[in-house]
């Protein structure tokens, strides 16, 4: 897996890097680029693997790989903003809004967001049948039946007088992590027009998995090797998987749900051993 994840990598950042390099420049294009650079391409992997599984060329899979990275970069600059979870590091770098202003910052997400859709039009990607699927399933993951309305449960359960409970916790991640990643590992299946039932039903899983590796980090994890803050969430007092299950508690039902999502590969046989990797990395992994 980790080959195949190193040249996703490789190729989605050259993909993006070419797509902001068409526009003007200045202060709008750099924050842009700078927010793009790096991260773990999880969601860009989940594309080009379930692409693959589906008998879609890599070449046609990468604009989508790269239009759901341009999203979540967009999603991060916002979240890391004042108004949000006013985070000064990301990545191991300081934040947009640092670096640049808020303004900018605002600008350079909402320019992201745009940028994505805009990836999605790519006619290398298929037919215009493919498209539009994709853009539709897009739509819904990051705005107010996903990922939006996940951040916005988010914003609403720091002032609200009853902390959330476990129910509640797995219905907002669902929204604000989730979401995104289920639209990446069934966009193979919505390219080739095949069922995407079993790749939805393993993304729910794993993106379960990954966010409660991300509590557990936030408790466990050194600064120097997440790029981000930690401890947050308990100086916010913040319902998380961790406080509701317990540190071992939230390390077991991790391990339930990446069982889950390895169980929900079956049809795919032998030939999904990088997604059965990929569920075992998200909780393993101390970035």
């Amino acid at each position: 897996m980790q080959d195949r994840l190193g040249a996703v990598q490789a190729q989605v950042q050259v993909a993006l890097d070419h797509a902001i390099d068409g526009l003007p420049g200045g202060a709008l294009a750099d924050a842009m680029r700078y927010a793009v650079s790096g991260g773990k391409r999880l969601r860009a992997f989940l594309v080009m693997e379930s692409a693959r599984l589906h008998g879609v060329a890599d070449e046609a899979a990468l604009p989508v790989a790269a239009a759901v990275e341009a999203l979540h970069a967009y999603s991060l600059v916002h979240d890391d903003l004042p108004a949000m979870d006013d985070d000064d590091l990301r990545r191991g770098q300081p934040t947009v809004h640092v670096k640049w202003s808020e303004a900018t910052a605002i600008l350079a997400g909402d320019a992201l967001q745009t940028l994505a859709f805009g990836l999605l039009a790519d006619p290398a990607i298929g037919g215009a049948e493919a498209r539009l699927r994709l853009v539709a399933s897009l739509a819904r993951a990051a705005g107010a039946e996903g990922m939006v309305w996940g951040q916005a449960l988010d914003i609403e359960a720091e002032t609200a007088l009853t902390p959330l409970d476990l129910a509640a916790v797995m219905r907002l991640q669902g929204g604000k992590t989730g979401a995104l990643i289920r639209f990446a590992a069934t966009a193979g299946p919505l390219m080739a027009g095949d069922d995407p039932a079993a790749l939805d039903r393993y993304a729910a899983e794993m993106g379960l998995a990954f966010q409660i590796a991300d509590d557990i980090l936030d408790v466990t994890g050194d600064e120097a090797r997440t790029g981000k803050r930690v401890g947050k969430d308990d100086a916010a007092g913040k319902a998380t998987f961790v406080s509701l299950l317990g540190l071992e508690g939230a390390r077991a039902a991790a391990q339930d749900h990446v069982t889950a999502a390895e169980a929900a590969l079956a049809q795919y046989g032998a030939t999904a051993g990088n997604l059965r990797a990929l569920a075992r990395f998200v909780i393993e992994r101390d970035t």
